[in-house]
Order: C-alpha cells, then sequence, then structure tokens
C-alpha cells in the first residue's frame, strides 16, 4: 500500500497489533477489574522492564524450553550486552524479588502485573508475537491453600467476566520424588523414540518431563502408557496434592486431573494448573501456572516457596462480557460561537466527578444529539443564545427522557 505520493505506508509488525476502539474499551476493562480483585487478595502491583538479560529466561524458563530455544526477541545492544523482549512475566518479578534482597528479609510479598510479552512464533488467532498478559506472584507462603488461594482468583476473576471454564490439576512432584520418576520416564520414552517427533527427541535428551507436554497428536497417542507423575509421588507431594484436592471438594469447585499437564516452562514444581475454555478454539488454555519453589533459588536468591499464574488478555477479549456501567457520561456543545467558551469552562468543571466529553464547533441541535448519541452520552447539555443571555443550559437526560432548562451555576 502506497501514499500519494508512492512512498509505501508503514504498517504494523506481523503479529503485532494494536489496541483501539471497542478492543482497547475491554481491555482497560479487563485490567481495572482483574485489579481489583488481585487487591482484594492482597496483592499490589508491580512493574519490571520489558527489556531484560537473556540469561534471566535461560536461567529460568530453562534452555529445553520452545520460548528458549524458538521463540525469544534476542540481540545483542550497543554495549555488548546479550538482551531479549520479556517472553513472559514471573521471571521478571522473581529477578526483582532477590534484587531487592526481599528474599532475605523474608515474610509474605504479593504482587501482581499486567504488560506485553514477545515471542516469535507463527502468529494466528489467540497467539500474537507481542500480547498481553495480567499474571499474580505469592512469594513466602508454602501452604497448598495459596495454590488453591491463586487459583480461586482466577475462577473469581472469569466469573465476573462472564467467560466459561474448565479447570485442569497435577502435581509435577518435588526434587526427592521427580528424579526417579524422571527415570521411569526415560526409559518409556526410549524405548519408543524413533515414533517420536524431532523436538520429543530433543526434549528427551534435555528434559524428558517435557515430553508429555508435545501437541503432536501421533506423540499424544503413543504417550498414553507413559508413567505418570501423580502416581509416582513422594508422601509429601501425594499429601499436599490430595489436600488441594479437598479444599476444591470443600468450596464446591469443579477440576479434573491431568497426568500429562506440565506446562511449557522448566520452574514448576508440585501443583499445576490450566484454566481452559472450549469457546476459542484450539489454542484453548486462557490462564495457567502453579507452584515454583526452586525458582528463586536458582536466580541466586535463597530458597523461597513461590505460587503465580498468567492469564493471556488478547485471547479473552472476545468474551468478555462486560456489566452495564451506571456512570454518566455528559456531552456539552454549544449551538452559536460565543457560547464555545462557556461550554468548554462548564465541561472542565464537569470533569472533577464525571465523564465528559465536549464538542469545540458549534452546530444545531439536530447534529449535536447525533453526535451525543454515537458517543452513548447519558447526558446532553447545550448553550444557545437564548441560553447566553440568560445564563442558562439545557440539559437532557437520555436515560429518563426528562428535559429542562436551569441555571448555568447550578448545572
Amino acid at each position: 500500500m502506497s501514499d500519494s505520493k508512492g512512498k509505501k505506508n508503514i504498517q504494523s509488525l506481523r503479529g503485532m497489533n494494536d489496541l483501539l476502539d471497542n478492543e482497547s474499551e475491554l481491555f482497560t476493562y479487563f485490567i481495572e477489574n482483574c485489579s481489583k480483585i488481585a487487591k482484594n487478595y492482597g496483592f499490589s502491583y508491580i512493574e519490571t522492564p520489558i527489556l531484560e538479560e537473556t540469561a534471566l529466561f535461560k536461567r529460568s524458563v530453562g534452555e529445553s524450553s520452545d520460548i528458549v530455544n524458538k521463540e525469544m526477541y534476542q540481540f545483542i545492544d550497543k554495549g555488548k550486552n546479550d538482551v531479549c523482549l520479556r517472553p513472559e512475566g514471573t521471571a521478571g518479578v522473581v529477578r526483582s524479588f532477590v534484587q531487592k534482597k526481599l528474599d532475605r528479609a523474608g515474610g509474605v510479598h504479593k504482587y501482581f502485573y499486567y504488560g506485553p510479552m514477545f515471542r516469535y512464533e507463527r502468529p494466528q488467532k489467540g497467539r500474537l508475537r507481542e500480547f498481553h498478559q495480567f499474571g499474580c506472584e505469592s512469594f513466602g507462603i508454602a501452604s497448598v491453600y495459596e495454590d488453591a488461594n491463586v487459583i480461586m482468583m482466577i475462577k473469581d476473576i472469569l466469573d465476573f467476566l462472564g467467560i466459561k471454564f474448565r479447570i485442569l490439576l497435577n502435581s509435577l512432584g518435588c526434587k526427592d520424588c521427580m528424579p526417579s520418576y524422571r527415570n521411569k520416564l526415560v526409559s518409556h520414552l526410549t524405548d519408543i523414540k524413533t515414533e517420536l517427533c524431532e523436538d520429543c527427541n530433543r526434549r528427551l535428551e534435555v528434559n524428558p518431563i517435557r515430553v508429555l507436554d508435545c501437541k503432536n497428536e501421533k506423540c499424544q497417542t503413543l504417550l498414553i502408557d507413559a508413567p505418570k507423575i501423580t502416581y509416582n509421588l513422594c508422601e509429601r507431594c501425594d499429601t499436599d496434592f490430595e489436600k488441594l484436592k479437598k479444599i476444591f471438594d470443600f468450596n464446591s469447585i469443579d477440576y479434573e486431573i491431568d497426568t500429562n499437564l506440565v506446562r511449557g516452562l522448566d520452574y514448576y514444581t508440585q501443583t499445576a494448573f490450566e484454566f481452559v475454555s472450549d469457546d476459542i478454539g484450539a489454542q484453548s488454555t486462557i490462564a495457567a501456572g502453579g507452584r515454583y519453589d526452586r525458582l528463586v533459588e536458582f536466580l541466586g536468591g535463597r530458597e523461597t516457596p513461590g505460587v503465580g499464574f498468567a492469564i493471556g488478555i488478547e485471547r479473552l477479549l472476545e468474551l468478555i462480557k462486560m456489566k452495564s456501567n451506571d456512570e454518566d457520561l455528559i456531552y456539552l456543545g454549544a449551538m452559536c460561537d460565543e457560547a464555545i467558551d462557556k461550554v468548554f469552562k462548564k465541561a472542565n468543571e464537569k470533569r472533577k466527578d464525571t465523564k465528559t466529553l465536549v464538542e469545540y464547533n458549534s452546530r444545531n441541535f439536530n447534529k449535536h444529539f447525533k453526535l451525543a448519541t454515537k458517543q452513548n452520552a447519558t447526558i446532553i447539555a447545550l448553550i444557545g443564545e437564548d441560553e447566553l443571555k440568560n445564563n442558562t443550559i439545557w440539559v437532557k437526560n437520555i436515560k429518563t427522557n426528562e428535559e429542562s432548562t436551569i441555571g448555568y451555576e447550578e448545572f
């Protein structure tokens, strides 16, 4: 596409979209209400840089993951630093937690965040190269009740937004029970490795647990008889997983056990979970997370229990059912040029407590009414020659259909 001078118009990069109009309204509605719910659960806001050292994600997400191997926006900057655009949010929050020495301070620390993430993958519906996530991270609580707490927070968010979902659960074990399970799994996978895909064979060498995460249909069929971690848990992990299920049962929360659920990131231990929707096609995961009790230690801090999640925002926008907004929206307009200054002044007064739109050009009644209706105004206030002479303003409430002329100072 070219402009009138023959120059090529600059377009957004593939897989990186603009948010505006209805989508931006849904986006801000999502962020405002998720933030409110997170605060109700005792979380406070944290902002971390979009650009981080590449080593942060290699050490946390794992070099066996597709994110590190195939998808990072990685480059050497002018200072010869190996950096990348963040592909996910947890690692940056943990880096900040350690950098601020909160791991040494002890206590409980809970944070929520939102913002853009970047992964170089094939763009498709629900999967972009620049996408946005809302996430929460809780540090300092080893109890399985905190696992239940963050899962129930996601449930509250999706219930509020009117989004249907299913909860999938699994336990990935710990450093005590994972090694023996890993050996059993490797033995099984080695017997069928010639039939597994190229990615599975690579994962078999560096992190065999992630073979279970393969989306290849043939591989999934071959993995049906693979050993299950849930049947190889140590006593502590088994007790915690059974307790988690009992908490959900007691609170009448439905869930499904998915023994192949391992998540795409290497840092998870014990509880892993996904929220899936049947309304968005193949990319059905809309929220996911789990426990990562060793991640703080991996990034140079003191061993600190942690659990968290992330929600992919773009995947949810078309599913969000916005609740009706009872707040007023005022439209102010002038029907003669001499009234514009008074309209402008009144708009600035009203904006202190009410959302207010102002039209800078004088127009006739019908044009103002059409513009106000198009912008979903609930109150229309106009000043013409008569109102200017009498220091009044004409006001109509669209919701009640009541109209009146009142004093300028009274409005």
